[in-house]
């Protein structure tokens, strides 16, 4: 391969900048309605975007339009950091967040899907930039990247480098041969989704506001809510919070079988391993979490529960149990209650949540079930070798074999994912954190979870880090959100060697 094709790198990301820009005038309404005087930093915070996208876009005309993998790794990292630069104009010029580092934290942490937040008082926040934290979850929950791919066509230009450093996880499923069909059914279902569980929550007793808020936040499993209290907010209406679990479970399978689900094909979506770990695992650890509040709480886990006689203690339990469970595991970061108060025992639990991740193919972030899955196996297989040496015996996933070559893939990934973490762990110490809390911060931040531990805890936020801490988090929920080879292979020498 010869020099990068700098022009279409430039284009594109024209392209992200005027569709992030567009995005920001859907806010506008909000804030009109609420009679809301930051209406007009945000239509400002549009144009600037708008404007910079048009430069980027019209005065970087390729004479060639194929895009190599070199510039599909370099046009989605930064094309996020596109986003995210340019996404936190509306909290600086409506003077929200006035502050740089808190500002590029809170956006980063919506278009990565984390959902750690800054934001102290967040229903003192106008509606409008409220609505705006919810869109950039929304928008990097799919991928921004993607939804440019359905349009690409017009521009003659392939996607399907682009898609492949989007979507870097260990399988390619694909719902459609042509990767522009495959993103239109993507948000097709992204959409669809959205706007399902947005009209459920506006009947279980959510004000629309507050449904179409939660309802971009859960789809996207990112974790941004309107209130304070997060999902708790809505201890007293148990419905909504069980249709909120359903979302989160749909938002963390594999949106091939979501597509498969929707076509009616349902016996596909049983028969996926994947899917059938992620289900039954998120019950049987659920099971144990009700377990442990039931039968070995102290007299303070009661109070930790808000109002758990609208249907039963039993119910309480099981229903925040589960809600917990799934809401860490998808890594969406909502909050129904606070975990870390119902044992040491089950905070151990949830600290071990943090490395799971959901299904490969979901807008979940975190390691991924199937790489579990993989690496058990691969490890259960090494046994048997050890028994016997000369036998050929193949990984097997879903009755197929997998490629050394993915096993690799993906036992490189783990290692180098557990040694980011280690690494991470150290270096947020040096920054000032205290030795639980920066475990807890760097799991939180590098597998897009939101609520962590110590002094991230999920009735606690990020605003007490130091300012280093807060680029550096933002960091690791980049590279944790593009699935670390995405962005980290642009640190390598022999990226950009010529060949």
């Amino acid at each position: 391969m010869g020099t990068l094709n700098l022009k279409i790198i430039y284009r594109f990301l024209g392209l992200t900048a005027v569709l992030n820009g567009v995005f920001m005038f859907v806010a506008v309404p909000f804030s009109l309605y609420h009679k809301e005087e930051e209406y007009t930093g945000i239509i400002i915070a549009g144009i600037v975007t708008v404007f910079l996208g048009l430069i980027l876009y019209f005065f970087n005309k390729p004479t060639n339009n194929n895009i190599h993998k070199k510039e599909g790794y370099l046009i989605v990292t930064l094309g996020w950091l596109i986003l995210s630069f340019t996404g936190m104009l509306p909290y600086l010029f409506t003077g929200a967040i006035p502050n740089v580092t808190n500002a590029f934290f809170e956006t980063i942490s919506g278009y990565s899907t984390t959902g750690s937040s800054i934001l102290t008082d967040i229903e003192a926040m106008p509606k409008g930039i409220l609505f705006w934290r919810s869109c950039t979850h929304w928008i990097g929950g799919m991928g921004i990247i993607v939804l440019t791919i359905a349009i690409l066509p017009l521009l003659g230009i392939g996607g399907m480098q682009l898609f492949m450093a989007e979507a870097p996880g260990p399988s390619a499923d694909k719902l459609h041969p042509r990767i522009t069909d495959t993103a239109k059914r993507l948000w097709l279902i992204y959409v669809t989704l959205t706007f399902a569980e947005f009209f459920l929550l506006k009947v279980a007793g959510m004000t629309w506001f507050d449904a179409i808020n939660h309802a971009m936040a859960t789809v996207s499993t990112g974790g941004f809510s309107t209130k304070n209290a997060s999902l708790s907010y809505w201890n007293h209406l148990p419905l909504v919070q069980y249709i909120v679990i359903a979302f989160m479970l749909i938002a963390g399978t594999n949106f091939v079988l979501t597509y498969f689900a929707l076509k009616g094909k349902v016996r596909k979506v049983i028969q996926s391993e994947e899917f059938r770990y992620y289900l039954f695992g998120i019950l049987g650890v659920s099971a144990i979490i009700a377990t442990i509040i039931l039968f070995f709480r102290d007299s303070s886990l009661v109070s930790t529960i808000a109002h758990p006689q609208v249907l039963g203690e039993t119910e309480s339990a099981i229903r925040h149990a589960l809600f917990q469970v799934t809401s860490i595991v998808t890594t969406t970061g909502f909050v129904s209650a606070d975990f870390t108060m119902w044992s040491f025992f089950a905070t151990g639990i949830f600290f071990a949540l943090f490395f799971v991740g959901g299904s490969a193919g979901s807008t979940s972030g975190g390691i991924k079930i199937v790489r579990h899955i993989v690496m058990l196996k691969n490890s259960f297989l090494e046994f048997k070798k050890t028994l016997h040496p000369h036998a050929i015996i193949p990984v097997r996933y879903d009755s197929k074999a997998v490629s050394q070559t993915i096993v690799f893939n993906i036992l490189s990934f783990f290692v180098i994912y557990m040694l980011i973490f280690v690494i991470a762990s150290v270096v947020l110490t040096f920054l000032g954190l205290d030795f639980i809390s920066a475990l807890g911060a760097t799991a939180s931040s590098l597998g897009n979870i939101g609520p962590a531990i110590g002094s991230v805890s999920p009735v606690d936020n990020f605003a007490h880090l130091s300012q280093g801490a807060k680029w550096f988090c933002s960091f690791l929920m980049l590279i944790g959100r593009l699935e670390l080879f995405t962005v980290l292979i642009l640190f390598t020498p022999f990226f950009w060697r010529k060949s």
